[in-house]
């Protein structure tokens, strides 16, 4: 498994850094098939966020979080990652049992510069594979997102699932 680090406003020294690499490799005990992680750390305002991110063949799991020192902030995004991990692990031995076949999802990132605060700050391209707007929702859980833009497998149409604030989720669908 490949390990890529970004450091922003800190340094990553070699013991952690060791630490780091040694812990995230223990994920593929859980799942075999991730081929790279990447950990984000940032130090903003006397605080650190972890952010750790595992591409698992296509499946992108991420986890986030924040806390005094980096490696409390490490330790607990990995403690959410794994049991992302174990949730989706579960899920696909459910989707095995239907009968129903694997699928992938990949997300590129390009991060641009910008200067206004009505300006687009980060750009995601996101291949559109066909699921179920239950796929949908669970790929949503796995990043840790509010949302989820997929191509609908009955419509061929794209659709957006979300968390409600009341709980429970949404589902958008274009009007033609």
């Amino acid at each position: 498994m490949e390990i890529r680090f970004v450091q922003r406003g800190t340094e990553v020294d070699s013991k952690l850094r060791e630490y780091m690499e040694k812990k995230i490799s223990k994920l593929e005990k859980f799942f075999k098939k991730i081929l790279n992680c990447q950990i984000v750390v940032t130090h903003h305002k006397g605080s650190f966020n972890v952010e750790t991110t595992a591409n698992a063949n296509g499946v992108i799991l991420r986890a986030e979080e924040d806390a005094s020192e980096p490696r409390e902030a490490f330790d607990q995004a990995l403690k959410n990652l794994e049991r992302r991990i174990k949730k989706h692990n579960s899920y696909l031995k459910d989707r095995a049992q239907l009968g129903a076949g694997d699928f992938t999802f990949s997300l590129e990132e390009v991060e641009e510069p910008t200067e206004s605060s009505n300006a687009i700050e980060k750009v995601k391209k996101v291949q559109l594979n066909p699921m179920e707007p239950t796929e949908a929702i669970m790929q949503m859980e796995l990043i840790g997102h509010a949302f989820f833009m997929f191509q609908n497998a009955e419509t061929g149409e794209i659709n957006v699932v979300y968390k409600r604030k009341e709980n429970g989720y949404g589902l958008l669908e274009p009007v033609r």
